[in-house]
């Protein structure tokens, strides 16, 4: 018997029903006909349910009446290009982005407000930061380590096309890789369960890779590693970068720019998903998505029809091509994610597309720090959105707790998000990772451990952490051998022309994008 995941009606139902609570929306009297008529509300964790339901005509009838509800967010919350910027007003972006100031906050680009953080330059924080792995909190530096590269450290780019920026998207690409692999063999796991493997194999705080050695056989029990993942993601058993769609759908993004340029539509989007990616490697909205492509709907209805994941993460995962050949301009950026996630998202999940563009545009800049360039992703989504309330929560958390354990942090997103989102929903992946970036300070270890650390979408988290961090750190070798040679410099794909390929061959690629 077949189940597949993320498209059965009678799966599906329960999703939207918790969508539409979120959204504002009335669905009681839909949720008690379908509770009425036998049907389960969502999967909590699983993709499908074990079993084929007899209701799924009438879960096919009740997606459709819970598309016609109006939202009473739609006005602060549009998907739209034009009305999403006439919530920002967004103008020409400054060039080049200010430095950063030792004795105060970074200079902010025009329309920005900047909470005041704690500046650094030159990898020195401008008072001793507490929390750190040495006295019990997440992801600082061991006795002996070396000087961070990347939050006030001078530029990594010297000058468009020089050595300097392809260094810089080599550890970006690299660091994506590296993030996205720590996080694969405890996704779907609940947060206990990944304090509780990390702590029984001495990796807690979170600091090194996952390991089945010396884990506790009844942990391993109570908590099993992501099956698909743990053959190739623990530290015994890496073997170079594998498959994983946080990194097919950049390679896919990069493939786009390549053959259609920036002037690239939707539609050229989708048409290159028919024409690259097997549909086996879809997951919740892009899946949604593919379908609804074979049946004949075209953007931007193949983000709307049946899909209860078009604000999940799956746009925010894609967006990081968009902002590395943008550099210095996070419009553009911001822009071009906007058209390739209302494909399959709307709303806060197209938001999670556009700012994790943008704050990777700002950073590709090399002249931001973590902070400034969280600060511009800010700008170019609705200021009263959930997206950019989940934003400033989670950078918020960060800088309220600077001085102590991110298990704080971490705890209190939780206490916000766990009772009413999916694991895989935007809005809380991107109040971690927000406050993620902000704790570390933007180093590369720091900065992935805690993403990961934090639980829910723990590849795709590490991933866009490490992405970030890595472009901040400027150069490959800053990103610590303990964490890239086990990737061999290979990368695994089922995108065509791609499989076997090089971090550093996919940085020069990227480079040739930039115009």
């Amino acid at each position: 018997m077949l189940r597949l995941t993320w498209v059965q009606p009678e799966d599906l139902i329960g999703h939207e029903l918790r969508q539409a609570a979120q959204d504002g929306r009335d669905a009681s009297a839909i949720e008690s006909r379908w509770l009425a008529a036998g049907g389960h509300l969502a999967p909590d964790r699983a993709g499908a349910s074990p079993e084929p339901s007899p209701l799924r005509g009438l879960a096919e009838e009740l997606l459709t009446e819970l598309a016609s509800l109006p939202s009473p967010l739609a006005s602060t919350e549009p998907t739209a290009l034009p009305a999403i910027e006439s919530l920002t007003n967004q103008g020409p972006p400054p060039r080049p982005f200010p430095k950063v100031l030792p004795d105060g906050p970074p200079q902010s680009p025009e329309g920005l407000t900047s909470q005041p953080l704690r500046q650094t330059r030159n990898g020195a924080t401008s008072e001793p930061r507490s929390g750190t792995r040495g006295s019990g909190g997440l992801g600082a530096e061991p006795p002996g380590a070396q000087p961070r590269r990347g939050p006030g450290a001078e530029p990594p780019v010297s000058g468009r096309g020089g050595v300097g920026e392809e260094n810089a998207l080599h550890a970006a690409w690299l660091g994506r890789a590296v993030g996205c692999l720590l996080g694969k063999p405890v996704e779907k796991l609940p947060l206990d369960g990944i304090r509780a493997i990390a702590r029984s194999t001495a990796n807690w705080p979170l600091h090194t890779w996952f390991t089945e050695r010396d884990l506790d056989p009844a942990i391993a029990a109570a908590h099993p590693w992501n099956r698909r993942s743990a053959p190739t993601s623990l530290a015994e058993n890496i073997d170079g970068m594998p498959e994983d769609d946080d990194l097919n759908y950049p390679l896919l993004a990069l493939l786009l720019v390549q053959r259609h340029g920036p002037t690239f539509t939707t539609t050229d989007v989708a048409k290159l998903w028919l024409d690259e990616l097997p549909a086996g490697r879809t997951f919740t909205a892009e899946r949604i998505a593919y379908r609804n492509l074979l049946t004949g709907l075209e953007p931007p209805h193949t983000a709307t029809h049946h899909n209860p994941f078009r604000e999940w993460i799956g746009a925010q995962i894609r967006a990081d091509v968009f902002g590395w050949i943008s550099p210095g301009d996070p419009v553009r950026a911001a822009r071009l994610a906007h058209r390739d996630a209302v494909l399959t998202h709307t709303a806060n999940g197209v938001y999670g597309a556009m700012f994790t563009a943008a704050t990777i545009a700002a950073a590709a800049s090399g002249t931001a720090d973590v902070h400034t360039a969280l600060h511009t992703g800010l700008t170019v989504v609705p200021p009263h959105s959930r997206y950019a309330q989940a934003v400033r929560h989670g950078i918020g958390l960060a800088t309220k707790h600077a001085g102590s354990d991110f298990e704080t942090v971490v705890d209190e997103l939780h206490a916000t998000y766990a009772a009413t989102h999916h694991w895989v929903h935007v809005l809380p992946n991107a109040a971690l990772l927000a406050a993620a970036l902000t704790h570390a300070d933007g180093d590369f270890e720091g900065s992935i451990c805690r993403a990961v650390s934090g639980g829910w979408d723990t590849d795709s988290n590490g991933a866009t952490a490490g992405s970030i961090a890595g472009l901040l750190a400027g150069r490959p070798d800053a990103l610590g051998a303990h964490w890239t040679a086990p990737l061999k410099n290979h990368l695994s794909t089922t995108v065509a022309g791609f499989d076997g390929i090089g971090f550093d061959e996919l940085a020069r690629l990227t480079l040739e994008l930039r115009t």
